[in-house]
């Protein structure tokens, strides 16, 4: 049976999407575990993706894996190039590049942006962040605007005048400065949250360990030799981790904290 592998989270662009093929069709060849790359564009609900039974491998959000409720198996964690060497990303707060808002705060009291409510990097690190100043003044922003579905979107908003600040998963802001890097200079950082677990790749719960023992074993290699170093270089990616699911259940209680104040939507 072939399996489905997608990468729309980190589908930077049309360049960025091919190598992550080109990656996928390594890691099936390795494993031999048949891969087929489908589309799965946004406004498609990734719901839906990680609800399927042919699922090979995919990106899932650390927050949603952590609540559960989805048929998946890990198989492992991408490790930034930019980072210190562990499979963590953070959330970049950021406005346009010729915004007055010089500090977070200086944000206050305008238009926010966040992507949906599942997102850990677009919603609930937002949300975390935010909380302490939101327990101290109450009502933070003149506007909440979401959701936006995706990182692009966030960019795009801010790029309209749509909205004034917005999360940027850090990771897709790596892949944005290689991509594009005359739409990366447009933007500029003014915080950056706590750094926490990526999202990671999973496999359909249904495949059996087997199955993801292999592909988690070729994903864990890939840096091994010269082709497969060329390709995660070109993802911004020094390898792939072996992760634990415990590991992200601090997602859940940042979220739940957040919750439990009484602060349900980023504004």
């Amino acid at each position: 049976m072939s399996l489905i592998a997608n990468a729309r989270m980190y589908a930077v662009d049309a360049a960025t999407a091919a190598n992550w093929t080109a990656l996928f069709a390594r890691i099936a060849e390795t494993a031999g575990v048949p891969l087929t790359v489908i589309p799965h564009a946004a406004p498609a609900p990734l719901e839906d993706l990680w609800r399927r039974d042919d699922l090979g491998l995919a990106f899932i959000c650390g927050y949603p894996f952590a609540r559960g409720g989805f048929p998946v198996r890990l198989v492992a964690a991408p490790v930034p190039a930019s980072g210190d060497g562990r499979p963590l990303y953070a959330s970049h707060l950021v406005v346009r590049a010729d915004s007055d808002i010089a500090t977070l705060v200086d944000s206050f009291g305008r238009r926010l942006g966040w992507t949906v409510a599942h997102s850990q990097s677009g919603f609930n690190a937002l949300r975390t962040h935010l909380l302490p100043h939101w327990q101290a003044r109450g009502r933070l922003y003149a506007k909440s605007i979401g959701p936006l579905l995706t990182p692009r979107r966030v960019i795009d908003a801010l790029l309209a005048e749509e909205i004034d600040l917005g999360p940027l998963d850090s990771y897709f802001h790596d892949l944005l400065l290689a991509a594009e890097p005359d739409t990366a200079s447009r933007l500029r950082i003014v915080e950056t949250t706590a750094p926490r677990p990526m999202p990671l790749l999973v496999a359909s719960d249904g495949l059996g360990e087997a199955l993801v023992a292999r592909l988690q074993a070729a994903l864990l290699a890939a840096h091994q030799d010269e082709e497969g170093r060329a390709i995660l270089a070109r993802l911004g990616l020094s390898g792939f981790a072996a992760v634990e699911p415990q590991g992200y259940r601090v997602l859940v209680e940042e979220a739940d904290a957040a919750d439990s104040a009484g602060y349900r939507q980023p504004g």
